[in-house]
C-alpha cells in the first residue's frame, strides 16, 4: 500500500493532507476540512491565528483595549447574561452599554441592573488588564459586588447575604449538587487563587490554567448568587492579562458548557472545558480574523 502527503503552507501554516491506495489500487483521500478551505481561499481560523490576531494589536493602553473590545463587550454582556436570565436581550444590552439607558423599557428591574452591572464589570476589567495585577481575593469580592449590586432577592438578604461577600448559608446547584459549604469557602478559593498565582503561564498551558480557574471557582461557587457572571468575567482577565484573547461563552452553547463543567465536577476532567474554551474563542473572533484576512488580499492583489 502506497501512502502519500501533501502540505497546505498558506499564511505559513503547514497541514497534512493523507492519501492511501487500498489493495485494490484505488487512492482514497483524508480530506482535512481545513486545509481544502484554505486551499480555496477560505481558511478556518484556528486559536493560533486568534492569538496571533490579538497579539497584533499590541495593546498597551486603556484606550487600545477599549478600541478592539468594542464590538465584544456587548456581546460578551448580553450571553453571559442570558445565560442566567433568559429575559435578557441584545437590544437593551446594547442600548445600555452605548446610551447608559434603554428607550421605553418594560421589562422587569432585575434584568435591566444586570445588564447595568456587565457594564460597570466592564469598565472594572479594562482598568485591571491593564494593570495585569494578580487575581486576589479583593479583587474577587470587588467583581462580585460590581456584578451583583442591587440584584440579590429578598430571600437571600433576609437570610443576611450580601455582594462581595462569601455565602453564609449551603446553596448547591446543578445534578452534581455542586458548592462547597460556607466555612471552607475561604479557604479554597484562597488555594485557588495561590495554584494559578504559581501557575507557569506559557503560551502552551495558558487555556488550561484558564478552565481550571474557572471550573475550579465555579465548583466552589462562592457566592450567594452571580457565580456564573462572576467566574467568566474572571476567566476573560486571566486570559487578558496572560496576553491571550477573552472569549464569550455564547448561550446557544449552554449545554456544551455545562457539560463541560459537569466533566470538571463529576471526574476532575478539565480537557472538555479547556476544549470549548479554546472553540468559543475562535468563534468569538473569527469573523475578525476573517476581515483582517480579507484586506490583506486586497492588499495583495493591489
Amino acid at each position: 500500500m502506497k501512502t502519500y502527503s501533501a502540505f497546505d503552507n498558506t499564511d505559513g501554516g503547514a497541514i497534512l493532507l493523507g492519501a492511501e491506495e487500498d489493495k485494490n489500487g484505488i487512492l482514497r483521500i483524508d480530506y482535512n476540512k481545513s486545509s481544502i478551505n484554505r486551499l480555496k481561499g477560505n481558511a478556518m481560523a484556528s486559536y493560533s491565528d486568534i492569538l496571533r490576531l490579538w497579539r497584533g494589536f499590541k495593546i498597551q493602553t486603556e484606550a487600545d483595549l477599549e478600541t478592539h473590545l468594542n464590538s465584544f463587550k456587548v456581546l460578551f454582556a448580553y450571553n453571559s447574561n442570558k445565560i442566567e436570565n433568559d429575559n435578557t436581550t441584545y437590544e437593551d444590552t446594547f442600548q445600555v452599554f452605548e446610551h447608559d439607558r434603554v428607550s421605553n423599557y418594560t421589562g422587569d428591574v432585575r434584568t435591566l441592573t444586570e445588564i447595568q452591572n456587565q457594564k460597570s464589570a466592564y469598565i472594572w476589567m479594562v482598568k485591571a488588564v491593564v494593570s495585569k495585577q494578580t487575581i486576589t481575593e479583593g479583587m474577587v469580592f470587588e467583581l462580585h459586588r460590581i456584578i451583583t449590586q442591587g440584584t440579590y432577592d429578598e430571600r437571600r438578604v433576609e437570610r443576611g447575604e450580601r455582594p462581595g461577600e462569601y455565602k453564609h448559608h449551603h446553596y448547591v446547584v446543578g445534578i452534581n449538587e455542586v458548592g462547597a459549604a460556607p466555612e471552607t469557602v475561604a479557604e479554597e478559593i484562597a488555594e485557588l487563587l495561590d495554584d494559578i498565582a504559581s501557575t507557569d503561564v506559557s503560551t502552551e498551558n495558558v487555556l488550561t490554567a484558564a478552565a481550571y480557574l474557572h471550573a475550579k471557582f465555579e465548583n466552589i461557587h462562592p457566592f450567594a448568587d452571580g457565580n456564573g457572571r462572576t467566574g467568566r468575567v474572571l476567566m476573560n482577565y486571566f486570559l487578558m492579562a496572560n496576553n491571550h484573547p477573552p472569549l464569550t461563552v455564547f448561550d446557544e452553547d449552554r449545554t456544551a458548557y455545562y457539560r463541560a463543567l459537569d466533566a470538571f465536577h463529576t471526574d476532575q476532567d478539565i480537557k472538555p472545558l479547556r476544549e470549548f474554551i479554546e472553540q468559543q474563542v475562535i468563534k468569538t473572533w473569527e469573523k475578525t480574523w476573517e476581515r483582517t484576512q480579507q484586506r490583506k488580499r486586497s492588499d495583495h492583489e493591489r
